[in-house]
């Protein structure tokens, strides 16, 4: 284990399709079973697509500035100081965009288990990590991302009944 500081990452985006990007503080330091990443979001800017994990718990805590968070279905105002705890299934179900003028920067922590399922009711697509948690290191064996209606029955497709 070792100490860093936020000073000695640089920004990453996450994606070309968002504005957020973010530090990894967790596995800067080495941690294995908790990660911790560092976010910021400009005025205007949306996370991650409104989704909830069914294997990881999940835990904000903003550090600067205000904005608005997607929790559960409803709309929660954010400010600086404030906690929320994500729970490992719908009730978790979020997302945080910057409805105001400035910058929005928050820590999430959370659990690092997989396999990890992650839901994401608008879109009803699910996304599946084994190998490697959401947000961890290392290889995936398995990862994607599916739609729900494609969904077939348990012996589709097996030749061997």
């Amino acid at each position: 284990m070792s100490k860093i500081n936020r000073s000695d990452l640089e920004w990453t985006p996450i994606s070309e399709e968002s504005d957020l990007e973010r530090k990894k503080l967790g596995a800067a330091a080495g941690s294995e079973q908790i990660g911790c990443s560092l976010y910021r979001l400009p005025d205007g800017g949306k996370s991650w697509p409104y989704h909830y994990h069914t294997g990881n718990e999940e835990a904000l805590f903003v550090l600067d500035g205000t904005g608005m968070l997607r929790l559960d279905g409803e709309s929660v105002s954010l400010s600086a100081g404030d906690y929320v705890a994500l729970p490992a299934d719908e009730r978790g179900a979020h997302r945080v965009v910057n409805d105001s003028p400035g910058e929005l920067q928050y820590l999430v922590v959370s659990t690092m288990n997989e396999p990890d399922v992650t839901v994401y009711p608008d879109s009803e697509k699910v996304g599946v990590f084994a190998g490697a948690p959401p947000g961890g290191e290392g290889e995936r064996s398995v990862h994607g991302y599916y739609r729900t209606e494609d969904a077939v029955g348990y012996w589709d497709g097996e030749t061997d009944k």
